[in-house]
């Protein structure tokens, strides 16, 4: 059971503190074979079964570094305006976990690959610089599955498996520097600069990030110091945090638990806590280790990286555009208003319009369906837009069924609620749900004539002169048939019938 602790809301909470971020996201790279290994790297087959002496940690195996997984890094270094190491190493981070079978795990210490960069992100039409502190190139761990408890976690279970397929998978680790923005952007700006990154890495191909697979994972600091005051706060670090709605939601549930922590009296403990995606609070996970707890030392087994300025230059030439570039490209290519585009990046679809775009769908049809029909969907189910289980080919399908007649907007949205119910696919959802529009003029005029007998003070008045007034006799067709007439052809069939 989840204890949830008291909180103040957040108005009251940033009424009398300024909250301080730091953002850590792990991603992991879509290299065929592991950082330090040739084992495969493919997400969901059986557990174990993509291991070897080397990720197990088995005496005598020695690790090579993956030289893509190096590349990437540049790449994302890079792409961040990161400085990159003319010469950097790997150490071994000390720590005993049954995820980590080597008992360290392998790491950038000291000496990262890319360090001092910054980039920006857009909230509510205003830009705000994230300072990064560096990128560094490191391993994941194994993954433990807890059985028995009802939280699914190592309290209360009955015991534990685990999993070493993960383990060794390439991964870069990307810290921010302090951030502190205007206390009530805080939240929104977190989420904004994690749905850039994921943006950012999917240009540069360098990973898949499935947040809902964990190849994209947040962890979130934050602080609180009292307003106006420039004497930071003890942090907290909420871990793992999978998706862009749960790390806008991590960050206000702590800002209001802090709060009222700090009004009560109390004092912060640095420590870890985990998420609750259900519950939508965090919970005490374990006392926060610094670098010393850690044993850092530099990685016997591994020669130094040392990127040739030539590659690296050449890496460079590579880039895609930048973020803020390619904003402004595409809104100028969509014809958007400032406002349209503001609201696109605040929704966190620019990625999946220029999908759907791309697919032949024109840019205000793929807005329209991005922030309209799945924007509401994804509200109610808690989840981020593009985690529904719709993507860009469904949008582009429905909307080619529009454009030939086929479909209108309202039977279209009912295609998309299937969708997202995952009821099978837009041809089995029509078929299934019957919401093929009706094509039939005959059937179109024995509507047409029953609105007609059932509404004689209606054709009156459009006899009399008053042709708008065939707006009521459409809308009585319409709802004769169910919503499933193309309007225009109605219209036009009443038209004929009326002599206007």
């Amino acid at each position: 059971m989840t204890v949830v602790a008291d909180v103040l809301s957040i108005d009251d909470a940033l009424a009398q503190f300024d909250p301080v971020m730091g953002l850590e996201v792990h991603v992991e790279l879509n290299t065929l074979s592991k950082m330090f290994c040739g084992c495969p790297t493919e997400f969901g087959v059986p557990p174990n079964t993509q291991t070897c002496p080397v990720c197990l940690g088995l005496p005598g195996a020695l690790p090579v570094v993956n030289a893509r997984a190096v590349e990437s890094a540049i790449k994302i270094g890079l792409a961040l305006n990161c400085e990159i190491a003319e010469w950097c190493r790997f150490a071994r981070k000390n720590y005993f976990y049954p995820d980590m079978p080597k008992n360290f795990q392998t790491s950038q210490y000291d000496e990262p690959i890319a360090f001092n960069g910054w980039t920006e992100v857009v909230v509510d039409g205003e830009t705000y610089r994230i300072e990064i502190e560096r990128a560094h190139m490191e391993e994941d761990t194994g993954k433990s599955t807890h059985v028995g408890g009802a939280t699914g976690r190592i309290h209360g279970a009955s015991h534990s498996l685990v999993d070493y397929n993960r383990a060794g998978i390439p991964l870069i680790e990307i810290v921010t520097k302090t951030i502190e923005v205007p206390p009530a952007k805080a939240a929104a700006v977190a989420r904004a600069y994690v749905s850039m990154l994921r943006d950012l890495l999917l240009a540069l191909d360098v990973s898949d990030v499935r947040m809902d697979q964990g190849s994209l994972r947040c962890d979130a600091n934050v602080s609180l110091k009292p307003s106006g005051s420039s004497q930071l706060g003890t942090r907290t670090e909420t871990k793992n945090v999978n998706s862009f709605r749960s790390v806008e939601r991590a960050i206000t549930y702590e800002i209001t638990r802090q709060a009222a922590v700090l009004v009560a009296g109390g004092k912060i403990l640095q420590e870890t806590r985990h998420w609750h995606e259900d519950t939508g609070v965090t919970t005490s996970g374990r006392e926060k280790s610094d670098a010393d707890d850690y044993r850092y030392f530099p990685e016997p087994d591994l020669v130094p990286v040392a990127p040739a300025r030539e590659w690296v230059e050449e890496i460079r030439a590579t880039l895609p555009e930048a973020p803020p570039v390619k904003r402004l490209r595409l809104q100028t290519e969509w014809g958007f208003t400032d406002l349209e585009m503001r609201d696109v990046v605040n929704g966190g679809v620019q990625t999946l319009i220029e999908q759907t775009v791309a697919l032949g769908v024109a840019p205000a049809a793929a807005k329209k369906w991005w922030l309209g029909e799945l924007a509401r969907a994804a509200n109610e189910a808690g989840k981020d837009v593009d985690a529904l289980g719709v993507g860009p080919a469904e949008i582009a399908e429905v909307q080619r069924l529009v454009e030939a007649g086929a479909l209108n907007d309202k039977l279209a949205r009912e295609v998309f609620d299937g969708l997202v119910k995952s009821e099978g696919t837009v041809t089995e959802i029509i078929a299934a749900r019957g919401l093929a529009l009706v094509s039939d003029d005959s059937a179109l005029q024995e509507a047409i004539d029953r609105a007609i007998a059932a509404n004689p003070d209606v054709v009156e008045k459009v006899n009399s002169g008053k042709p708008a007034a065939a707006g009521a006799l459409i809308g009585a067709v319409m709802k004769d048939m169910r919503g499933q007439a193309d309007a225009a052809k109605v219209r036009e069939l009443l038209n004929a019938t009326l002599g206007i």
